[in-house]
């Protein structure tokens, strides 16, 4: 799998180098700013891209234009955006392309190294790959249908929303995969939302809808180690 890193600190980009090859990653090229990254999926048409929201010369949000321009040129181009903390906006905006192949990390991820290559290979594989804080963040509390959610449909929602399948929400929450179904149906049930989507259409349509009602809100409540239904 080839990729574009395109991230202005050496020592960040440089990990990120060897950590990849190791798990057979290939990365063409490193870039540190916006023109760069256009230039490189240009030039090379990585797999995916990984980006640091703020590049030089501003540290704003250069990183994040540039990942949504690089999708206007190259439709489809999956990007995994990275981030030293959550900003909820450059989050929005990114998501605001509902093409799929979109995710959305804190950098204190990339240590965990299992985690973040599979977030890495959900989002070139077409998928949805978001930070738990960032979904914390999405999951707003100021009187939307998400206020109806129970605390287990609330988890369920966030995992789906990190792109998790049916069977590995199941292990994560310790239930069965029809409490898992049946979970699944109520939350779209009171968000409005077809039960008919799957897979990560249906995470994207969840996100899309969180979007709308943006705001703050407690991370989803800790699981426990007993099986329920």
């Amino acid at each position: 799998m080839r990729v574009v890193i395109a991230e202005d600190n050496v020592l960040l980009s440089s990990g990120l180098r060897l950590l990849l090859a190791s798990e057979g990653f290939e990365v063409v090229t490193i870039v540190a700013d916006g023109p760069g990254l256009l230039t490189a999926v240009r030039t090379h048409r990585p797999d995916v891209a990984i980006v640091d929201v703020r590049l030089p010369p501003t540290f704003r949000d250069e990183g994040v234009r540039a990942a949504v321009q690089a999708r206007r040129d190259h439709p489809g181009l999956p990007v995994l955006v990275l981030s030293q903390y959550v900003e909820q906006e450059y989050a929005g905006r990114l998501l605001a392309d509902a093409g799929g192949g979109i995710g959305y990390l804190l950098k204190d991820r990339v240590s965990r190294v299992e985690e973040f290559t599979d977030a890495l290979r959900r989002v070139a594989g077409g998928g949805t790959a978001m930070d738990r804080d960032v979904i914390a963040q999405l999951l707003a509390a100021r009187g939307d249908p998400v206020d109806a959610l129970t605390p287990r449909e609330r988890e369920v929602l966030a995992l789906m929303a990190e792109g998790h399948d049916n069977a590995t929400i199941g292990r994560r929450l310790v239930i069965t995969d029809n409490a898992v179904h049946k979970h699944i149906g109520n939350v779209f049930h009171k968000l409005g939302l077809s039960v008919g989507d799957s897979g990560h259409r249906r995470v994207r349509a969840v996100l899309a809808y969180l979007r709308r009602h943006g705001g703050t809100a407690p991370a989803p409540a800790p699981t426990t180690a007993r099986p329920s239904a």
